[in-house]
């Protein structure tokens, strides 16, 4: 990436640590090395930068026990962030690393995708080919300690990162697994890993199913190569196509651009609105690419943010789809990442984001044309090795009946 933007990152906060989880969703920007950041157009007020030195002052020489002079500098830029916004925050050196894996999907650790919940660290599924897969780790399963040390509520962070470190080196897994009532223990080699956003499957009579779990700059190649394989797979032009955003919370912005551009043949994407210049931008389609005129529905949830929602907001506003399900999760700023050295940065607030219609949908999301609720949110089909049949999934068969197909025709009875 160039010292000026060259691309502005829709990305979801918090991701690998030698695992994935999804912890909230942003837009990104990255600036140069801020250097630059202390000779700032508007400076300080004299009496303003004087007072934030008696404080700091005070701090050193009087608090109850001794602070370091970098835990104190740290300790403001966080409180500065947090008081702007949500989404306003510092970036310690692992988190700035962890927004670059998020970026390329790249990085180097166990392979599993995992989520948080009360200090639990459960298993949604390992990456395919990952050390994880290949040792016998399955979804649901719950890790309990990493190299030893517990998993609990207060180190579950700190302690899931040791699955992250050089390829070759070995970290130790303790599971347990529902029907064992002891942990189950995994010694694994540690891997390079590409995290694959894309899982597809055919459904019925022509009609295909794409799952984008995230956008990496990988993911619109990923999609295009899954189309080609499930026409080879059905042996046939594809009918109509679902694409699964539900649960996505984002991911890089031009990946979002070149996902919507896959199924555009012009028109504008996505514009960006700011104050500062590099907040202001615009990207648009180019025509040309194979899934222009293959019929198209998408899903969407409130688990759907930033990235998915410009892509959602393309195609529902250029009537290229309608989008089924329930109302998107309503993340449309953009947050700039600006490196400050040592590593660290801060991820600050810079403008919004726009559809094609010239909608804000911050705060608001996208409404689905098509209002479908799932019977159980937490039970949708996700593709292959999914626990739950398409079937079972009415939100993927209203799809199916929107695009065209009725999986479940209606039989009409006639009394003689």
């Amino acid at each position: 990436m160039s010292l000026k933007i060259r691309s502005i990152l829709v990305l979801v906060v918090g991701t690998v640590l030698g695992f994935t989880v999804s912890l909230g969703s942003s837009v990104l920007a990255e600036r140069k090395p801020a250097q630059t950041v202390a000779r700032a157009d508007i400076p300080l007020s004299p009496e303003y930068a004087e007072l934030l030195t008696q404080v700091v002052q005070r701090v050193r020489a009087e608090y109850v026990d001794s602070v370091d002079e970098q835990r104190i500098v740290e300790s403001a830029i966080r409180g500065i962030l947090q008081e702007l916004d949500p989404h306003s925050k510092y970036l310690d050196p692992e988190q700035y690393e962890d927004i670059r894996i998020s970026t390329t999907g790249n990085y180097s650790g166990v392979g599993l995708d995992v989520s948080l919940d009360d200090g639990k660290v459960t298993v949604v599924s390992p990456l395919d080919g990952a050390p994880a897969e290949r040792a016998g780790i399955l979804p649901g399963d719950v890790v309990v300690s990493v190299n030893e040390v517990p998993v609990d509520r207060d180190n579950v962070e700190e302690t899931v990162n040791m699955m992250r470190g050089q390829p070759g080196t070995q970290v130790t897994l303790d599971i347990l697994r529902d029907g064992n009532p002891e942990p189950l223990r995994f010694a694994l080699t540690r891997a390079d890993i590409h995290v694959n956003t894309v899982r597809s499957a055919p459904l019925a009579d022509g009609f295909g199913y794409i799952r984008l779990t995230s956008f990496s700059n990988s993911t619109a190649r990923e999609l295009q190569q899954a189309a080609e394989e499930l026409t080879i797979r059905m042996d046939a032009p594809l009918r109509g196509l679902v694409l699964d955003l539900r649960n996505n919370p984002g991911g890089v912005l031009d990946a979002a651009v070149d996902v919507a551009d896959l199924f555009l043949d012009d028109g504008l994407i996505v514009r960006g609105s700011g104050r500062a210049r590099q907040a202001r931008f615009e990207r648009h389609a180019a025509g040309g690419d194979p899934l222009e005129n293959v019929p198209l529905v998408v899903l969407v949830n409130g688990g759907s943010a930033s990235a998915s929602e410009i892509v959602a907001g393309a195609l529902k506003d250029h009537s290229r789809s309608r989008l089924v399900g329930l109302r998107t999760y309503g993340k449309g700023s953009v947050q700039t990442v600006m490196p400050l050295g040592e590593g660290s940065a801060i991820k600050l607030t810079t403008s919004l984001y726009i559809t094609p219609s010239g909608r804000s949908i911050n705060g608001i999301g996208i409404e689905p044309d098509v209002r479908v609720g799932a019977s159980d949110p937490k039970n949708i089909y996700r593709g292959p090795g999914s626990k739950t049949a398409f079937m079972d999934d009415e939100q993927v068969l209203e799809a199916l009946r929107v695009i065209g197909y009725d999986p479940e025709p209606k039989v009409l009875s006639t009394s003689l």
